[in-house]
């Protein structure tokens, strides 16, 4: 969903900076196949024509944040390779996070002229804890660190996040039970860190090869047997009830985007393109 989102800004002549949120060591990255990648280049690189691509690391940020206050990228470097402090910035509450909000923030500040350099950062997020540890970063940390380096890229990054003229979060999900109750929770935790939400995907809606009546007449055979397909024969029906729940717990926008069929490892991008162009993109730097 990342990267037909960031095809579809590109195509309407947006520059856009595609990135995901990594570890250390991670050496394959679904999201870097749509470009023929392992994984994403740790700072930005041209993926193809109107679109750069990273990944957030901690360590990344980390280094830049030092570089930022110290003023010596060499400085910056040594100062990471001290095991002690290592230590210290993995084991840290809100260390990692504070590595991939600076680096995100360093995105967002880079300027070409006196425009920015990117016009749209999309960040494929991690799972919901993850996400909200991120979102929530600001407020927590600057209840800690009121004052100095640290509060002032806080604040300037709480900026950009809480804005909903400049940032937005989409929440995806898929037509089942336990991924509609986690985007649910998943929106409210997002209101709680002030992050503005525009709306949900739901992805990989099944099509349903029955008619009504063909559905009514086979229900009690489907029923009566455990008949090979029976799961599948009951995932439309699903589907459709939890994007009802869906619909009645929110009055967010609900995009529909239907289960297409996979070329290899990498599903087709074309159909999810065509579903997606109505969506509305944000006007400002994130």
């Amino acid at each position: 969903m990342t990267a037909a989102l960031a095809k579809l800004a590109a195509k309407r002549g947006r520059r856009v900076l595609v990135t995901e949120v990594g570890d250390e060591g991670d050496d394959y990255s679904p999201l870097a196949r749509h470009w023929n990648r392992e994984r994403l280049p740790r700072l930005p690189e041209p993926l193809e024509h109107n679109i750069h691509g990273a990944v957030l690391l901690a360590r990344t940020g980390q280094e830049l944040f030092l570089k930022s206050v110290l003023r010596s990228g060499t400085i910056a470097r040594a100062a990471l390779n001290s095991d002690a402090l290592r230590r210290l910035l993995s084991a840290g509450p809100s260390f990692r996070e504070m590595g991939v909000f600076f680096q995100l923030l360093t995105a967002l500040r880079e300027k070409t002229g006196d425009q920015p350099k990117h016009e749209l950062i999309l960040i494929d997020m991690p799972a919901t804890g993850h996400t909200l540890s991120l979102t929530g970063l600001p407020e927590l940390l600057l209840k800690l660190v009121p004052g100095g380096p640290i509060a002032a890229a806080l604040k300037e990054g709480q900026a950009y996040l809480n804005d909903p003229k400049l940032a937005s979060a989409w929440i995806v999900t898929l037509p089942e039970t336990l991924p509609i109750s986690e985007c649910l929770e998943l929106v409210d935790g997002l209101k709680k860190t002030k992050m503005p939400v525009g709306g949900v995907v739901v992805n990989r809606m099944p099509v349903d090869p029955f008619t009504k009546n063909e559905r009514e007449a086979l229900a009690p055979l489907v029923d009566q047997h455990a008949w090979l397909g029976r799961e599948l024969f009951k995932k439309p029906i699903i589907a459709h009830r939890e994007l009802a729940r869906l619909r009645s717990h929110t009055a967010l926008p609900i995009f529909v985007t239907p289960e297409l069929s996979h070329d290899g490892l990498i599903p087709s991008l074309s159909g999810v393109l065509d579903t997606l162009t109505p969506l509305p993109l944000p006007t400002g730097g994130a």
